[in-house]
């Protein structure tokens, strides 16, 4: 089973209140299915505990369809915004210090503090490109493979490269077992 940890949790809930008040929160929370909701109804998440990424999925699921109209690509805009914000610290520094290649190969890292039950692997085929490998997320999972997009494009950004692409080559919906995100850029 493959879990996130509870600050990515945490955080979700907190923007959600943030931009869009604490009635859409509870309009979220409404549509989960009880054992979902319990999770995040009790007021007690801790930042670090872990927590079913199959919960966290069905949230994101209802999220979407309360404060988007169900548009699933604000996931990679939402993603972007909250990796620029993580970054905004000290750890900016040495993402903009880096090249794209090393920010990718610490990001593949830090993706693991966030997720347990899942591989992440990172392979450098010619200059400019990038193919991360993650291994561990089942097709109803699939909804967080936009967030993954956002969090790659957003590091690469702040680390200078220009013309970022980022598709999946297999996709989290194909259930093979793993995924593989594609990444080009120019630049730096």
């Amino acid at each position: 089973m493959v879990e996130i940890k509870g600050s990515v949790v945490g955080d979700s809930v907190k923007i959600i209140k943030s931009r869009y008040g604490e009635k859409a929160y509870e309009t979220v929370l409404g549509l989960l299915k009880p054992e979902t909701r319990a999770v995040f109804d009790t007021g007690s998440l801790v930042p670090m505990n872990w927590y079913s990424l199959d919960a966290f999925v069905e949230f994101l699921e209802m999220d979407l369809k309360v404060t988007s109209k169900g548009d699933e690509q604000e996931l990679i805009k939402r993603s972007e915004a909250l990796i620029e914000q993580q970054l905004s610290t000290i750890y900016k520094v040495f993402i903009k210090l880096g090249s794209p290649d090393f920010v990718l190969s610490r990001i593949a890292t830090i993706n693991q503090t966030y997720f347990r039950g899942v591989g992440v692997e990172i392979s450098f085929p010619c200059p400019g490109s990038a193919v991360v490998k993650l291994t561990g997320f089942s097709k109803q999972q699939r909804l967080i493979g936009l967030s993954i997009i956002g969090f790659y494009r957003k590091a690469l950004d702040v680390s200078g490269a220009k013309d970022i692409k980022a598709a999946y080559t297999t996709s989290i919906e194909e259930d093979k077992g793993y995924c593989e995100l594609a990444l080009s850029w120019s630049g730096k």
